[in-house]
């Protein structure tokens, strides 16, 4: 629930004491280790550690190293196969670097996954929390992978901050990564790599300030140790608060996190710790169509139709350990183990249109949620030859437990328009299950999977062939809301058991090339049949359907020339969905079918000047509908067209003066099934310029940047069914300081 405005100045008061006690303190250890730490030798490794984030010095390119240009790394995690190059897997992923993320200035994660052509965000329903479209199925931002696990990351929104890595993977996962608690990231999934000690020892402090009037200060400091620098210590910080550049909204960020490693002759050790608080008040939500027949014009970008009352409290503590040991030359075992404590409190108004002209109603809606999730795996890797044939064998278990609460209150209804506000006093509730003051239990899923695959190489690893399978539980278990404080009785349960296949290839052709193919599956809960339809009973009321398992098919090619870098695949992933037929039989028969190609291009073209972009086009069809009304439609908030283009320039003879620029494009998509209600396509503009002067033997960046430019106002997106607008013009201005 909101803290009181004293609680929350004593909150932000004690944080910035802590960031300046963290400064001193790192201060005083920079002064006492700066001739060592210039003079040390970094530790020369022959295999560098999978583990994410941690990059020891060794004589070959770790597969999380930096590409050329040093805005994408030249690989990432692949789930249980680990960190691969991704020149050397049969499938597409790209890697955004902290680099990236603190030259554009990053405020959330969408801000980072806008550098994507095949992807895209808006909010979830009612709220603010991202929900992205990967290849044109949805990814919940409650199904976002921490260091290779579910269900540790805080729910709706993340800090850049804690971020050293954001790992985009194109295509379905369910081998790789499991189900997730949500049963999204059908066309893709996003793993974030947690920020780990380097090999230099680092102490950056900054301040920052955003429109309209956002103040931050962060700190990150990180150190090596330890006769061989085994060990490592990474400590992040962050406060932010302040008006937003939308009329009326704030937002106050606190976020920290804590990094241990120890990286031994056998073992690996990591922990990771951190803790997340974000509110925002009078914050924008999304806009529902209603009994509009048209969809209405964008209002102005800064246009702000919620209640300044409305916002959300979001509250968040995870933490992993995780250990790998080398049992042998040829066999390492891994565990690792997580968990996570959400607590979110939401008060929430979003406008639901009543007309073309932009009138709306409105009420109250306040939802407050709970969750404690329990996560890990386990496994071995192994590698050994057969003759000329090499294998890398993973063998992994997994499981997930997650229990949520959650109750509802809502009350008031009053009249707005979405390009004139109107605003109003918070009603009281006209009704409140839960209570919303002590919610009980409203669900339970609990995941589990067995997953063992084989790369085979021949030609000298030239060409690589990955067979595999997932063996997957899923149980899932609905309770009524509770009352009078107790929890209500179970209202459902689902369990079913599928296994998910995976099979591909990739084949080098030369140091510079690679094509590559792939199988594989997601995964999402199976339906239950209704009672009745239309009036009528089905005839299989009550009938539980295995999950659904989209298929994917993809071909690609990669090309690596040392300092420009490219990817071009084309796919097509089949989703099965249910429907009531013509006997009134509740039957998985329906399907969408997305086909597409997808191109990205990165690195560093000439000295200086660094690029990062590509494209995507897809067909994302409807195939045997119900009665086969809307067969050959588009599905909803899925844009055929998408593409990106950045690129920044170091001047040369300058004091390492660099501009940026990028323009985003999305085409049209649309609002509903039947085609009827047709979103705009839109187009963005960023530029920024950076310095990176020495002062007083302290480098300092200063940075500025601009969102938007021409403050376009615009509807981001129609997933969900409903209306996302687009940020408003936003100047970010930031000074870094590496002591």
């Amino acid at each position: 629930m909101f803290a009181s405005p004293l609680a929350r100045r004593c909150l932000a008061a004690s944080v910035r004491s802590a960031l300046v006690g963290a400064l001193l303190v790192s201060v005083s250890v920079h002064a006492a280790d700066a001739d060592v730490a210039d003079a040390q030798q970094k530790k020369v490794q022959e295999n560098a550690t999978t583990l994410s984030g941690v990059q020891v010095s060794a004589d070959m390119a770790a597969p999380t190293a930096a590409y050329a240009g040093g805005q994408v790394a030249r690989g990432g995690r692949f789930g249980v196969l680990g960190n691969q190059d991704a020149m050397s897997v049969p499938f597409a992923l790209t890697s955004y670097t902290d680099t990236l993320i603190r030259a554009q200035q990053a405020r959330t994660l969408g801000d980072v996954v806008d550098n994507d052509p095949a992807v895209r965000y808006g909010f979830g329903y009612g709220n603010y929390s991202q929900q992205f479209t990967i290849r044109g199925f949805q990814l919940y931002s409650d199904d976002i992978g921490f260091d290779g696990l579910y269900g540790l990351l805080p729910r709706q929104l993340l800090a850049p901050e804690l971020m050293s890595r954001v790992e985009i993977f194109k295509g379905a996962n369910a081998f790789l990564n499991g189900i997730s608690i949500g049963g999204s990231g059908i066309g893709g999934g996003i793993n974030i790599a947690p920020k780990r000690a380097e090999a230099d020892p680092i102490t950056r402090v900054g301040i920052d300030y955003g429109t309209d009037s956002q103040i931050g200060e962060t700190i990150d400091v990180g150190r090596r140790w330890g006769a061989n620098k085994e060990f490592g210590l990474r400590v992040n910080a962050v406060h932010r608060e302040g008006g937003t550049a939308v009329d009326g909204e704030t937002r106050r960020l606190t976020a920290a996190s804590i990094a241990f490693d120890y990286q031994g002759e056998k073992l690996r050790l990591t922990t990771d710790v951190g803790y997340q608080k974000q509110d925002i008040l009078g914050g924008r939500s999304v806009v529902f169509i209603g009994s509009a027949t048209d969809v209405p014009r964008a209002p102005s970008a800064r246009t702000n139709y919620s209640q300044p009352w409305s916002g959300s409290s979001l509250e968040d503590t995870f933490g992993v350990v995780r250990a790998e040991y080398d049992f042998t030359p040829w066999l390492t075992g891994y565990v690792a183990a997580g968990a996570h404590h959400g607590n979110e409190f939401g008060d929430y108004v979003s406008p639901t249109l009543t007309d073309n002209n932009g009138n709306a109603g409105e009420y109250r809606f306040t939802v407050p949620y709970i969750a404690n999730t329990g996560t890990g795996e386990a496994g071995f890797n192994a590698h050994f030859d057969t003759g000329e044939v090499t294998h890398r064998v993973t063998l992994g278990f997994s499981a997930l437990s997650t229990n949520k609460k959650a109750a509802y209150a809502g009350g008031g209804s009053f009249s707005t328009n979405i390009y004139s506000p109107s605003y109003f006093a918070a009603p009281s509730y006209s009704y409140n299950v839960g209570p919303i003051s002590d919610p009980g239990y409203t669900g339970r899923t609990q995941l589990r999977s067995l997953a063992l695959s084989d790369t085979l190489g021949f030609m000298d690893d030239r060409l690589q062939v990955t067979l595999g399978a997932r063996r997957q539980k899923l149980q899932v278990v609905g309770y009524a809301y509770a009352v009078d404080g107790v929890n209500g009785a179970k209202t459902s349960e689902y369990e079913q058991y599928t296994t998910s296949p995976v099979a591909g290839v990739n084949f080098r052709i030369s140091d510079q090339w690679a094509v590559y193919a792939n199988h594989i599956e997601a995964l999402t809960q199976g339906g239950e049949a209704p009672v009745n339809f239309n009036g009528a009973p089905v005839t299989n009321a009550g009938q539980v359907f295995k999950p659904y398992k989209a298929k994917q098919n993809e071909v690609g090619v990669k090309w690596d020339a040392g300092k420009i870098g490219s990817s071009l695949g084309l796919y097509q992933i089949k989703q099965p969905s249910a429907y009531v037929d013509a006997s009134n039989t509740y039957v998985v028969d329906g399907e969408q079918r997305n086909r597409g190609i997808e191109w990205n291009f990165y690195g560093e073209a000439v000295d200086g000047v660094r690029i990062l972009g590509g494209a995507n086009y897809v067909q994302p069809k409807l195939v045997k509908t119900q009665g086969g009304l809307n067969d050959g439609n588009d599905a909803i908030g899925v844009p055929r067209f998408q593409a990106n283009a950045g690129v920044e320039w170091t001047i040369p003879n300058t004091p390492d003066l660099t501009l940026s620029a990028r323009a985003v494009r999305t085409g049209k998509q649309y609002l509903d099934v039947n085609n009827k209600l047709r979103v705009p396509a839109w187009t963005t503009y960023d530029i920024g310029a950076r310095i990176t002067p020495t002062l007083e033997n302290v480098p300092v960046t200063f940075n500025v940047s601009v969102e938007n430019l021409m403050n376009k106002g615009y509807w981001a997106s129609a997933t969900g069914g409903y209306l996302t607008q687009g940020t408003p013009r936003t100047v970010m201005v930031s000074a870094q300081f590496d002591l």
